[in-house]
Parts: structure tokens; sequence; C-alpha cells
């Protein structure tokens, strides 16, 4: 693993990200980022305020079993099953991780020093699976600033409504489209009310809606390639930030509305919008191009960590990059639905490919830790 000196050595456009009101989180974590002292040191130097998870994150870390010898052992020869073992081991990690951020979970008033896990990538489109997995992690972790992670699917809307109302606070994930993004929030604002009939604190709940950047460009640009025409060629890498930045034009009408200032008036937390996917696919862009022009207020931009070196080393923070961009984002999401790249279809499939690489990478998890166990139950015996 790499480290992230570059990062803590130069934090000029990290530090004018944070005074532009932007939350840097770190998009990994592993035993050894917490046991190197790597993780605890980039919260220290103010470089991220925040760690999200996935199970593609997980899988890399675990599945190289860098770490883990120990307790895959001691989990061995407890005989526990491989389910068991990958929810001990991950809930572990986020557990140190949480712990690592707790200081920046109490000066943050809880806005920030978050760790994010996600519920069973299987249990996608079970609603009330994915509530009772969501009500075991947060139990599992034990710690105030977990968020739990649950995909923004058919089925998670109604779980990220009634997980919310039981006061969990919840990190909506493989969110594509503008359409679900505003079912997203309005789950959210249901859940904020189902909590307020149960007479939770509302200033207890916090919330992100991890909106994917990169792939959008990924998927879109593919297509106005293959048209290959001059008109299609330009609108290459306009996209997924036009997609961005008409999510965050729905983010501040929702939160704007009577609605939720009635919320508001009871002490609710806003349900800021996470750039997740923040990593640039195509060489052909700048490295940093989805955190220099997201520039927003109230939002949170989730790094990898060669993206976060980048920026780090090379970003340009020019101040907000999003909320003048409105009438220019409809005119390129207009002008590739003309060339007869359908908007719809595109989101859709992004979705649908989200949920299965997250379960693909599970399934290799579990394989690999089904692997470790029987062969360290075998050395035991």
């Amino acid at each position: 693993m790499s480290t992230v000196t570059e990062a803590i050595a130069t934090p000029g456009a990290l530090k004018r990200l944070a005074d532009e009101g932007v939350s840097i989180w770190l998009d990994d974590l592993s035993r050894k980022r917490i046991t190197s002292g790597s993780l605890a040191e980039l919260v220290a130097s103010g470089s991220a305020v925040g760690v999200t998870t996935n199970p593609s994150i997980f899988q890399a870390a675990i599945g190289s079993g860098e770490g883990y010898e120990e307790q895959l052992t001691d989990l061995a020869v407890r005989g526990v099953t491989v389910d068991e073992a990958v929810r001990m081991m991950t809930t572990a990690d986020v557990r140190d991780a949480a712990d690592i951020l707790r200081d920046v979970y109490d000066a943050s008033g809880g806005r920030d020093g978050r760790v994010s896990i996600e519920v069973d990538p299987r249990l996608a489109h079970d609603t009330g699976a994915t509530v009772a997995e969501a009500k075991q992690l947060a139990w599992l972790v034990d710690r105030p600033n977990v968020m739990i992670k649950i995909p923004a699917t058919r089925a998670g809307l109604p779980a990220i409504t009634e997980v919310i109302g039981l006061g969990i606070s919840v990190n909506v994930t493989l969110i594509f489209s503008l359409e679900r993004y505003r079912e997203v929030m309005d789950a959210y604002l249901a859940g904020l009310e189902k909590a307020r009939e149960r007479g939770v604190d509302l200033a207890t709940i916090h919330s992100v809606a991890s909106f994917f950047v990169s792939r959008v460009d990924s998927e879109i640009d593919k297509r106005l390639t293959a048209l290959g025409t001059g008109e299609a060629l330009a609108l290459k890498g306009r996209a997924a930030l036009a997609n961005a930045r008409l999510a965050y034009e729905a983010y501040e009408e929702v939160f704007g509305s009577d609605r939720w200032l009635a919320l508001a008036g009871d002490r609710a937390n806003r349900q800021r919008p996470l750039w997740a996917s923040t990593g640039v696919k195509d060489p052909a862009y700048k490295d940093t191009l989805y955190v220099d022009e997201l520039v927003a207020p109230g939002t949170v931009n989730t790094m990898p960590e060669a993206t976060l070196n980048a920026v780090a080393d090379h970003g340009e923070i020019t101040g907000d990059t999003v909320t003048g961009g409105y009438p220019q984002a409809r005119a390129d999401l207009a002008a590739v639905e003309r060339l007869g790249i359908s908007y719809d279809e595109v989101v859709q499939q992004l979705e649908d490919e989200g949920v299965a690489k997250f379960e693909a990478a599970w399934r290799e998890l579990l394989d690999a830790v089904a692997t470790s166990l029987k062969s360290k139950g075998a050395d035991a015996r």
C-alpha cells in the first residue's frame, strides 16, 4: 500500500477545498492502513475528515490477507461461518477507523468524522433484509460515527426511510440518475418524519447521498466515441459533470422547501450530496477533474488515495464550480440525448452494473476468506 505523505506534505489545495465547504473523505480502508498509523496521520493533518468503504475495497484489503492472519486463525479455530468471519473482520476495521476519527466527529457536531460500511450487496433488492442488516451492522460496529451504506435501488428506498426512522445514520450509495436522487431525498425526509413521530432527536441523524460521477462519463463517452461525429466527440467528458451539477440544483431545491424547513425547525440535518467515483478513468482527462469541477458548499468528495494525492499536489480549487453551471449542464445532457443516447437507459444500466460489481466483489471476498479459514483450520488441527 502506498502512503499519503504527499497529501500530508502539501495541504494547500485540500485546505482550499475545506474552506469552500467541501468535506474530504478517503475512499479506502484496510487493516494495514489502521495499524501502520497511516489513517491517523491523514486525519491529524486535516487532509481527510471521513472514510468510506465498499465491497470492492474490502475485497482488495482482506482478500490479500495482509494484517488479518491472526484474526483469521482465531476465527478458523472457532469454526465460524464464512459470512460471520467477513463481518467480524470488516466491522472490526470500521470500528477502529471510527475511533481514529472520533475527535473529528465530536468537533464537527457529527457532520464529519464518519466511517461508512455497506450492507451485504446481495440484499440490494430485498427491503426487509436490508433493514435488518443495517440494524445489525450498526449494533456490531457500535460507534456513533458509523454510517450504514444502503444502495439506491428501488427496494433500497423504503429501507432508507425505515433505517433513518430508527435513528441510524445512512450513506445512500450507487446513485446515478437525477430522478432516483430526488427519490432518495424524499426517502430521507420521510425517514426524518418517521423518526420525529417516534421521538428520536433529529439532530443525532446524519446522511449523505453518494452520487456517482466518473462512471457516467465512461459509459456515455464510449457511446459518443462509437458515433464518431465532431458533435459527438465534442461532448466527451461533459455528461458526468453536468449530471452532478444538476443533482446539486435538485439538492438546493429540496432543502429549500417548506417540508424541509419544518424538519429543520426540529434540528434536522441536511442530507449532503457526496461525490463518489471521483477517480478519473480516462487518462486523457486531468486526474483532478471530478474534484476541481465539483466544488460547492455543503458537499462531500470521497477520493481514492491517488486522487487525494493528485489534488494535494496540483488541484486547482477556484471557488464554487457548480451553481453557476446549471444552464450549460442542461444543454450538455440535452445534446447527448439529441444524438440518440438515452439518459434513462444509461443510468439504469450503471445502477444495475454497480450492484452487480459490488456483489461480485463480495462473493470473491467470501471465497478468499473461505479458503483462508479452511487452510488455517487445517493448520490448527
